[in-house]
């Protein structure tokens, strides 16, 4: 197990450019199994997950080849179904979440899978009920192997069918999608997740031959094709990383400059940070972040507290509440987090309490921060990285911090982050991995 020794304090300057985008990457990653011809993607980020998904695509028997720089060709065209019912592929599926987004790709093309519970981050209750109810719309039968812990999914003969999802899931939307593009007829799902990276998988699906229309809404209406061919598509640069380094610039009172964000991606994310009274710069594709010794919160117009809630797009994602909680810490006034979706994802916050944040956790799902207008530094601490978001934060935190800190557990962070730190070293972060 491996971790950080991070030396707080110090302030950063420089450019930094954030990595492809986690998110994306695993949905895309899982729509190159839906035909038989090569497809190329760029901008694949050099990360755990990203890694172990591409390392169990070669043990399919899918052609996996690095480019350089980033870009992967991958060519599906013998893969072995044999190997899908093995324990081994099993196992290798209840310890990547991203394995789960398999079961549309597989079953879309060559109608049937075998999924195991897929693993990822401890942040709380993560149902499959949206994937297995949606394709089930479309004629797929499920069967649960109580032995192997695993789902037997059988589904020669789909059909095209109206969906009504019963929440809007990133993943279920995105299994559902790859599940319907080769099925006769015409599919109709509503309710549908629409974040950037959903409408890139469908932009590339496009691209290879599908039919979908209404990118960029949550009804979506997809066109069966029997066929689909190669593509090369570019990956967008990740969001959360974006929100993690203006976090980072504002805890640590840094100049930094964000290479190419994709600002019109976004969404509500600047908007938020601005509402923390983070100040910040676009030029061109760039955001510049100036150094500022104090940032104030904005309270609502009636002049209640500020409360910060995940939503679906083009909401709040909640995989940035741990930073805004962080950088809230150090703010000018308080601010209300609420964690609508995950039921674990704030316990971190005892970690902060201890370093000397003012933080009270009403609930499981809610915390209050009375921020300390940098009156009151925080100091190291010994700590450990939970899941990959709390991880980010916690590291925020320590760069921040009086004294040394040392963070254990980093492979999580290790999941969503490439290399970094590296890059933050080259900011001037005093930072170690041993």
């Amino acid at each position: 197990m491996g971790a950080f020794i991070i030396e707080g304090g110090h302030p950063l300057h420089g450019t930094i450019t954030p990595q492809g985008a986690k998110n994306e990457v695993l949905e895309v990653l899982c729509a190159t199994l839906l035909t038989p011809e090569e497809v190329t993607i760029h901008n694949v980020p050099d990360i755990l997950d990203v890694n172990n998904l591409i390392q169990l695509f070669a043990e399919m028997g899918v052609q996996t080849t690095c480019l350089g720089g980033g870009s992967w060709r991958f060519c599906a065209r013998s893969v072995n179904m044999d190997y899908l019912s093995s324990q081994e592929f099993l196992r290798k599926c209840s310890s990547l979440r991203g394995s789960v987004m398999l079961l549309g790709a597989l079953l879309g093309r060559f109608g049937k899978a075998m999924i195991s519970k897929p693993g990822g981050d401890k942040i709380g209750r993560r149902r499959l009920d949206t994937h297995f109810l949606g394709i089930q719309k479309l004629g797929a039968e499920f069967i649960y192997d109580e032995e192997k812990q695993a789902y037997t999914i059988s589904g020669a003969n789909l059909k095209g069918a109206y969906i009504l999802l019963d929440e809007a899931s990133v993943t279920g939307t995105a299994n559902v999608i790859m599940a319907a593009v080769m099925a006769p007829g015409q599919t109709t799902l509503y309710n549908a997740a629409c974040e950037p990276y959903l409408q890139q998988l469908c932009r590339m699906l496009n691209s290879m031959g599908a039919h979908i229309e209404g990118l960029g809404s949550n009804l979506l209406k997809i066109r069966g094709v029997s066929r689909l061919h190669g593509t090369t598509h570019h990956v967008l640069p990740d969001m959360i990383e974006i929100g993690s380094f203006i976090g980072m610039a504002a805890m640590t009172g840094s100049e930094l400059t964000i290479k190419n964000v994709s600002f019109s991606n976004l969404g509500i994310i600047p908007a938020t940070f601005a509402r923390m009274g983070i100040r910040m710069e676009l030029r061109g594709d760039d955001l510049f972040i100036p150094a500022q010794e104090h940032y104030e919160i904005s309270s609502f117009i009636d002049g209640t507290i500020l409360t910060l809630a995940d939503a679906p797009w083009p909401g709040l994602t909640p995989d940035l509440l741990s930073v805004l909680l962080v950088v809230a810490t150090q703010a000018k006034g308080s601010v209300l987090i609420h964690q609508k979706m995950f039921e674990s994802r704030l316990f971190f916050v005892d970690k902060l309490i201890d370093m000397g944040a003012n933080i009270i956790l009403c609930d499981p799902h809610r915390a209050v921060v009375i921020g300390h207008d940098r009156a009151v530094q925080l100091r190291g601490g010994r700590m450990s990285s939970p899941d990959i978001r709390a991880g980010i934060a916690l590291l925020i935190a320590a760069l921040s911090a009086k004294g040394m800190s040392r963070i254990d557990n980093i492979e999580q962070i290790d999941r969503g982050y490439e290399h970094i730190e590296d890059r933050l070293r080259a900011l001037g972060a005093k930072i170690t991995r041993v």
